[in-house]
C-alpha cells in the first residue's frame, strides 16, 4: 500500500479521522489528505516532543495551524484537545502519523485507528 493510500483509504477513508498526514522523523512530509498541511516546522516541533515533551506540554501542539491543548506526550504517542476535535500523533519506526478528528467521532475511536495503523507500520520497520 502506498503512503497515501493509508492516509486516504484507512485514516480518512475508515470514517474514525478528519484528515491525516504521515512525515518522515526529518519533517518532511510524505502523505497527506487534500486541504491538510502540516508544515515542516510543525513536524519537527512534534517529532522533537516524543524525545523531550516540555514544550508539547506547556505550549500545546499544532497541526495545519491549529492549536490543541496537549492530553497526554510520551515516548511513542502525542494526544490533543480542541473544542469538539482533538489531534494524535504517533511515532513509528521511520515515521509519524498525524490525525485530527472533529465530533461527531469520539476520541477513542480516532486514537484507535491511528495507533492500530501505527502498529502495523511498526511491524513492517516502517
Amino acid at each position: 500500500m502506498s503512503r497515501q493510500a493509508y492516509v486516504d483509504d484507512y485514516l480518512v477513508g475508515g470514517g474514525k479521522v478528519t484528515k491525516a498526514a504521515i512525515f518522515g522523523h526529518d519533517g518532511v512530509l510524505w502523505a497527506t489528505s487534500t486541504g491538510f498541511n502540516v508544515s515542516r516546522e510543525e513536524a519537527e516541533t512534534i517529532m522533537a516532543g516524543f524525545t523531550n515533551n516540555d514544550v508539547i506540554r506547556s505550549m500545546g501542539i499544532r497541526a495545519n495551524n491549529q492549536k490543541y491543548f496537549t492530553l497526554r506526550a510520551d515516548a511513542r504517542s502525542i494526544y490533543g484537545k480542541q473544542g469538539n476535535g482533538g489531534v494524535t500523533c504517533v511515532k513509528t519506526t521511520q515515521t509519524v502519523l498525524v490525525g485530527v478528528y472533529e465530533a461527531p467521532i469520539q476520541p477513542g475511536e480516532s486514537v484507535n485507528e491511528i495507533e492500530k495503523l501505527a502498529d502495523y507500520l511498526i511491524s513492517q520497520d516502517y
